[in-house]
């Protein structure tokens, strides 16, 4: 009996692995807003992925795909980054 595993994406794109927050309000954290809006549309790129991995399709569809789940976890990062550096900025205030 074989196991198919995850091989890309986000392994918590599982809803049923996320933890159950609320989400922030996009008034009063607007980065956190954003952040959640990219991972909502970086899961959807990856379950979409696995999908076609599980087809066995090959491609330049896939190759895009990819690439464009990369770039919202890149986005995903540099805004989790800034939250960072205000926080220290804050503390160090």
């Amino acid at each position: 009996m074989t196991t198919q595993r995850q091989t890309t994406g986000n392994r918590l794109a599982d809803p049923k692995n996320r933890p159950a927050v609320e989400k922030p309000s996009a008034r009063r954290f607007p980065v956190q807003h954003g952040i959640q809006k990219l991972e909502d549309e970086l899961n959807a790129f990856n379950e979409r992925i696995v999908e076609l991995e599980g087809e066995r399709h090959r491609g330049h569809a896939m190759d895009v795909l990819k690439a464009n789940a990369m770039d919202f976890a890149r986005q995903i990062d540099e805004l989790r980054s800034l939250l960072i550096e205000s926080t220290k900025k804050g503390a160090s205030s």
